[in-house]
């Protein structure tokens, strides 16, 4: 049986760990991140085979794809149609997929880095409210790549250090509604916030090794960090709850319910649900 705590202070969530049902014989790899369609189905993203594991919201499992192709999990973004973007990081890859795991669209070069370019083991993905495609490409680059939509590269912003729109490991990013940028700056200890075409606006700190960030449907800015916890901000980078976390959150996500779920770095997914 799943353990059950509750959690928060503004708001307060009960949560079921682990969080779902796998075949017998069957167990979580590391689980890098997670995400949710618009059908509040609830996408795992894994590193072992199969790297995409997907339930709906109850835990029961759907379907799984992308044996055999997918080397090394870590971001995903689901866009309003559904559709599904991976990182594959140290492939050096970011790739679009349908929900039942038809490629779409790929980038990079496979198992080839770049230096401050496209990619060298890339972080997250995020698109933004036109559809182009925001990379953190955080591990081996400190810089932040933009794409159209059909992934012709338009810009990219960021250099290695502590400065204003400089980074060390962007990993984290989240376009928001008026399509303003937000980038966790994992080991500067901020999330930074630029314009679409890379301008600096401002930073919020009071963080410790960022690691996610998503907002909500009425606005609200959730941000993992290695405490482990996660806080909630308003636009402004008003801090209007926080709360502790059964594991450090790699990555996190909102459903059309409220229910939040929340990757961790050892084997397992995490469901909050409000109360």
């Amino acid at each position: 049986m799943p353990n059950r705590t509750i959690f928060g202070t503004t708001d307060r969530w009960e949560v079921n760990y682990p969080f779902g049902n796998l075949p017998q014989g069957w167990s979580y790899g590391n689980v890098s991140h997670v995400a949710t369609d618009s059908q509040n189905r609830v996408y795992v993203y894994q590193r072992k085979d199969p790297p995409m594991l997907i339930f709906d919201t109850n835990g029961n499992l759907l379907n799984t794809w992308g044996d055999g192709l997918l080397m090394d999990a870590h971001g995903i973004f689901i866009d309003n149609n559904d559709d599904v973007f991976l990182i594959d990081r140290n492939a050096h890859e970011v790739f679009k997929f349908s929900n039942d795991g038809k490629i779409l669209l790929r980038m990079g070069n496979r198992e080839r880095a770049s230096l401050q370019a496209p990619f060298n083991s890339p972080a997250d993905v995020c698109i933004s409210g036109n559809g182009d495609i925001y990379v953190a490409d955080g591990y081996g680059n400190s810089i932040v790549h933009r794409f159209s939509a059909e992934g012709k590269h338009l810009g990219s912003w960021g250099e290695r250090g502590s400065g204003p729109g400089q980074f060390t490991t962007p990993h984290g990013i989240w376009a928001d509604k008026n399509d303003k940028i937000y980038v966790c700056d994992r080991e500067n200890n901020r999330v930074q916030i630029f314009s679409p075409e890379g301008d600096y606006f401002t930073e919020w700190g009071d963080l410790y090794h960022p690691m996610d960030i998503f907002i909500d449907s009425k606005d609200r800015v959730f941000v993992t960090d290695q405490t482990p916890r996660f806080s909630v901000f308003d636009l402004n980078g008003k801090l209007i709850d926080r709360s502790m976390s059964p594991d450090v959150g790699h990555g996190a996500c909102i459903d059309n319910l409220g229910n939040l779920y929340m990757s961790g770095n050892v084997r397992s997914v995490a469901k909050f649900t409000k109360q």
